[in-house]
């Protein structure tokens, strides 16, 4: 069995006024004192709401452990709430999850999806049944204690995860904005360059175009000229020679 020297009694939850209704069962609260009574005397809330009593069963400290009792003050005055130790019923068992559904409702908690209220009233509900499997059996209810902290513990790290991812994800679409712009300056660049070298090919074209022609005008006066010069070589060469045989014709008689 689990021995009650080795419970480690957490904290009490303190709330300034009077905690909103749970899920998980409580015993009536009890008023404990007044504020600066209870600071004079230096004692837990705990110890004077249990004087006169009998001490604290091995279940109900471990309940305690568990589930640490709430603490609010009203006027001045210090109220306590432990946890009950009545074990539950099957009625009990019936009557919460309709109150579960009833609380999902009246919260407008959704269905689906990350929802705080749903998460809450769950954990409520989860805390509810460790209490009454810890009535019956403190080692169960201890061993639900260890799955409750590490679902916790999973959905803690699980939304640190999505934080972290949320937090690259945004750096990549800043870092991907960012290149998208240098891109868009780029590719104006690019086409500026590409509209200059376009011109360039344009204006070389041209020029191309008009030196084919003057070498083609060229060409063809030069061809002309030679045909002409030829021409007139020919008639010389023609009239030399005609000469030629006028002075060699009489000699020959």
């Amino acid at each position: 069995r689990f021995p009650c020297s080795k419970t480690v009694r957490p904290a009490p939850a303190t709330m300034s006024n009077a905690p909103l209704n749970s899920l998980v069962k409580y015993d009536p609260p009890v008023l404990v004192n007044t504020t600066k009574k209870a600071e004079k005397k230096g004692s837990k809330p705990g110890a004077a709401a249990k004087q006169g009593g009998k001490g604290l069963s091995q279940t109900e400290d471990i309940l305690n452990s568990i589930l640490p009792p709430r603490e609010w003050t009203d006027e001045g005055q210090l109220w306590v709430q432990y946890v009950s130790s009545n074990p539950a019923t099957r009625l009990d068992v019936i009557n919460l999850q309709e109150l579960l559904d009833q609380r999902l409702q009246q919260r407008q908690a959704r269905e689906t999806g990350i929802d705080p209220v749903r998460e809450e009233l769950y954990a409520q509900t989860f805390d509810e049944l460790i209490r009454q499997v810890t009535i019956n059996c403190a080692e169960r209810g201890l061993l639900l204690l260890r799955v409750r902290d590490e679902i916790r513990m999973t959905i803690a790290a699980y939304q640190t995860l999505y934080e972290s991812s949320i937090a690259f994800g945004m750096r990549k679409a800043l870092q991907a904005e960012q290149g998208k712009s240098d891109m868009e300056a780029r590719i104006k660049q690019l086409e500026t360059d590409k509209k200059d070298l376009e011109r360039q090919v344009l204006e070389l074209k041209a020029k191309a175009e008009a030196i084919e022609k003057r070498e083609s005008e060229r060409r063809a006066l030069e061809e002309k000229k030679h045909a002409e010069e030829i021409a007139f070589l020919k008639r010389t060469n023609a009239s030399l020679k005609r000469e030629l045989e006028t002075y060699l014709s009489p000699s020959k008689k």
